[in-house]
């Protein structure tokens, strides 16, 4: 029960970073900062790669047999 807590703490903290990073992503694209756009959508990209990997259960009984 603790490590689902945990985990829907860690996908809410997920998906805040994105929200925030999307934002900053917008305002960036409104001032044309090219460099910070790049930036910002790389860290967006990972930020969701991570947000798929909390979320995926199968794979988190595939790794918690591994560990055992």
């Amino acid at each position: 029960m603790i490590s689902q807590d945990y985990d829907v703490y860690a996908v809410d903290e997920l998906l805040r970073k994105i929200r925030i990073k999307e934002s900053q992503l917008k305002i960036a694209q409104a001032s044309n900062l090219l460099y910070t756009s790049q930036a910002l959508n790389h860290q967006i990209l990972e930020l969701r790669s991570q947000l798929s990997e909390a979320e995926d259960p199968e794979m988190k009984a595939l790794m918690s047999l591994l560990e055992d």
